[in-house]
């Protein structure tokens, strides 16, 4: 029971480690016993390596499904364009259609400002993150097993899921973060966001209370700015592992005898139905709450405020 245990936790630790590119130090004793003689740009065989490689080790795997369902998004929806007629639509073209006036309408409802750059942002994030977290819907071993096949590493790690990988979430939160500031900036320009970081929420209108109140405003609106990026990425991600894990979770009830490997179907099957829901729902509150950032960012009624 021991060793089934612990064979059970070696395959869930490997389907939530990423395949780690980075560089380990002159001296370190690898998985396999090797000891470097230099320090080396390698590929982890562990997560003990993974961690050993630091903050700049890259995830390749994580990488390479982002950059090539983005690449396959743009393919798919220029095809469209490109395609598009007056006449009787195709099936894809009416899809595409039916998404990208859903989007602009909520983008419309949402965005009451001039930006034209703020609606195909939109577009990008739902459509994007939705091909991200359908890569979850993938039975967990079928790609892993391709890959460990295709490079004769059996034991290669190779998650394929972006979005179960914090360090995508936060990256496009942090992507998100910086166009708010931008535009905060912009819009407002740089006295005007500095009003809305001091003079906010509270405000008396006299100099010689404010400036006393200063501190706290400051305090309040840093920590209600930061937290808008890192709760972003953190749902995003945190619903996606969860999906993750309750997939790998099943499937080790798939090697439980004939029993196991029906009950472990059904439970996949209706996993999976309930789990379309959750992707799309998932794509659907990060573009909306990209949006009601922006709008946020673009937003000048603290300014008007402080003018009265």
């Amino acid at each position: 029971m021991a060793g089934e245990a612990q064979s059970a936790t070696d395959y869930i630790q490997h389907h939530l480690q990423n395949m780690a590119y980075g560089k380990l130090p002159a001296g370190y004793t690898r998985a396999d016993g090797t000891v470097l003689q230099d320090s080396t740009w390698t590929l982890a065989h562990s997560s003990q390596e993974a961690s050993a490689m630091g903050f700049w080790a890259i995830h390749l795997d994580t990488l390479g499904w982002s950059i090539g369902l983005g690449l396959i998004f743009c393919f798919l929806f220029a095809r469209a364009a490109r395609k598009a007629t007056v006449g009787v639509p195709s099936g894809f073209q009416s899809f595409v259609e039916l998404v990208v006036d859903f989007i602009d309408k909520l983008v419309g409802e949402t965005f009451p400002h001039r930006n034209s750059m703020v609606a195909p942002m939109a577009l990008t994030i739902f459509v994007w993150v939705f091909l991200m977290n359908l890569m979850d819907l993938i039975p967990v071993d079928w790609l892993p097993m391709i890959a460990a096949g295709a490079s004769g590493n059996e034991h290669l790690f190779f998650k394929v899921v972006p979005t179960t990988d914090l360090n995508a979430t936060l990256g496009m939160a942090l992507a998100v973060f910086v166009l708010m500031l931008f535009f905060s900036i912009k819009e407002k320009g740089p006295i005007g966001f500095l009003k809305e970081l001091t003079l906010h929420p509270f405000h008396s209108g006299k100099w010689y209370v404010d400036i006393f109140l200063i501190p706290f405003n400051f305090l309040l609106e840093v920590v209600s700015l930061l937290a808008k990026p890192v709760s972003l990425g953190l749902r995003l991600f945190g619903n996606l592992y969860a999906g993750e894990m309750i997939f790998i979770l099943i499937a080790i009830v798939f090697g439980v005898g004939v029993l196991g490997f029906i009950g472990a179907g059904l439970l996949q099957m209706g996993w999976a139905i309930f789990h379309i829901l959750v992707i799309t729902l998932q794509a659907f509150v990060f573009m909306v709450l990209t949006t009601v950032y922006m709008a946020m960012a673009h937003d000048r009624e603290v300014e008007h405020e402080n003018d009265h």
